[in-house]
């Protein structure tokens, strides 16, 4: 049957002749959602995928609503641009107005859509241009949708850590990071810092591109084939589907820290953390320096142990747990450290015995290693073409010896997810790793760095601000994930 003879066999909702710009036609709610009436020709809303709230408005009902124009006429091509609308139609009479009132609340409110939500704007992010976004674009549409709005900058590097660590979640259907990753990363972090983070990882989070990575928006959207931008980002919040999100523990003796997106060590997080001192070139920074390295190109010895996911058991040497790092996070200071101890209340990592698992090894020296939560790490990098959400299982791609000309290649293809087909690189999914990371092999008394969602986990001796003392000690440390623990809003 043709979905548009469909509507004829549903029994609706509620039905009526109504007025839409003068003329009388008649108005029917679906069970399924959809708004069938005649204007010339015949019309059709989703209320789900279409109307963002509705007010009643003296005798007239006005349907708020956003819609996706598309180029040429019924293209089934790239989603295209929305545009808001109101939709007014008069019911025949007043019985009828609340009817239709009753009844268009009542399958609104049946689609869990939040009511409340709690957004963090991170002022700093992306070109100084989060407040300027969330103003002209985030706002007007959560308005729109009648949702209640806490809002809420953020002052300095981890207030969003603090404040999801301490915020009542009970007056909260969600939060909603419009900012890069950073910001969400922060979050998630301080969620689970809670003693009541069982519940509190459970609150649905929201992304809105407005950073400068902004890899986790990306991954959400390009999984259902929308571009990566702001008004697509926040429908997705309105909407109020979810979806649940894998969550990594980086572990090195007592300190922890819990990633979202990736880690990288060698030539990756090299070009992401040196490049800060080119900040003056803007986005070109990145590619320059990355030429930069190309020319002089890093190996580092170390050794990456892995328990592979089903399918991947071939890879590597088989071998044994490793045994935990017993290094302190370089920064440690008294009141960290009974800080420590209060926090055994909190989220520890997943709950797994490492020691019975079967453990693979893969000796350096190595170019790059890369471990990837999600597809993207950023508007232009696909990582990890074949990453999941929630799958349990974070990807590795590695890179051991590579000549200079197809490494260049390679990265050229990095915003197709390309460069994981070439000869030298590994790429696998694994449940736990453990890396060991050394010194550069052409100047040994030089080390590197170690990057996880932006952030430098750890600074090795010779390194870029080495000085700055990083989370973590440039030493061995473990990654578990923890499958599905976080939930965000998804597109679909």
């Amino acid at each position: 049957m043709d979905q548009s003879d469909h509507h004829h066999h549903l029994h609706p909702i509620v039905s009526d002749r109504v007025t839409v710009k003068g003329a009388v036609t008649p108005l029917a709610l679906l069970p399924d959602g959809r708004l069938w009436w005649s204007e010339g020709l015949q019309r059709c809303l989703h209320l789900e995928k279409d109307v963002l709230s509705f007010v009643a408005d003296g005798p007239n009902i006005t349907l708020r609503t956003i819609q996706e124009v598309r180029d040429g006429c019924c293209s089934t091509t790239s989603p295209g641009k929305f545009v808001r609308k109101d939709v007014v139609f008069q019911p025949s009479t007043n019985e009828s107005h609340v009817l239709w009132c009753q009844r268009l609340r009542e399958y609104i409110d049946s689609l869990g859509r939040p009511k409340r939500l709690f957004v963090l704007v991170n002022p700093f992010g992306g070109k100084n241009s989060a407040r300027k976004v969330f103003w002209e674009q985030v706002s007007p549409l959560l308005s729109d949708a009648q949702i209640e709005l806490t809002v809420q900058e953020t002052q300095h590097q981890l207030h969003a850590k603090e404040l999801a660590r301490s915020l009542d979640l009970s007056q909260y259907d969600g939060i909603v990071c419009v900012s890069g990753d950073g910001i969400l990363v922060e979050v998630v972090n301080g969620l689970l810092e809670r003693e009541d983070w069982q519940t509190a990882i459970k609150i649905p989070i929201g992304v809105v591109p407005a950073g400068t990575g902004n890899g986790m928006a990306k991954s959400l959207l390009d999984s259902v084939g929308y571009p990566c931008k702001v008004a697509n980002a926040v429908l997705a919040i309105i909407r109020g589907h979810k979806r649940s999100l894998d969550v990594a523990t980086i572990r090195q003796g007592e300190t922890r820290f819990f990633s979202v997106l990736m880690l990288a060590w060698g030539l990756i997080a090299d070009i992401d953390i040196e490049s800060e001192k080119y900040r003056w070139m803007g986005s070109a920074r990145l590619d320059f320096y990355a030429i930069c390295r190309f020319l002089n190109l890093r190996r580092y010895t170390g050794r990456v142990s892995f328990v592979p996911a089903p399918g991947f058991e071939e890879y590597g040497e088989p071998s044994s747990y490793p045994g935990q790092s017993t290094s302190e996070g370089s920064n440690r200071d008294p009141i960290e450290a009974e800080n420590t101890k209060l926090q055994k209340l909190s989220y520890q990592g997943p709950d797994v015995n490492l020691e019975h698992l079967k453990w693979r090894v893969i000796n350096g020296p190595f170019v790059s290693v890369w471990l990837h939560n999600v597809p993207w790490g950023a508007e232009d990098t696909m990582a990890a073409p074949d990453a999941k959400f929630s799958d349990g299982y974070l990807d590795l791609i590695i890179v051991k010896n590579c000549p200079r000309l197809p490494l260049l290649a390679m990265m050229t293809e990095l915003n197709k997810g390309g460069h994981v087909k070439y000869p030298y690189v590994t790429y696998l999914k694994v449940k736990a790793f453990v890396l060991e990371p050394g010194p550069r092999t052409k100047k040994p008394e030089k080390e590197g760095i170690i990057d996880s969602d932006g952030e430098v986990l750890a600074r090795g001796k010779g390194t870029y601000k080495c000085e700055k003392k990083g989370l973590m000690a440039y030493d061995k440390l473990e990654i578990t994930v923890d499958q599905g623990l976080a939930t965000l809003f998804t597109p679909v």
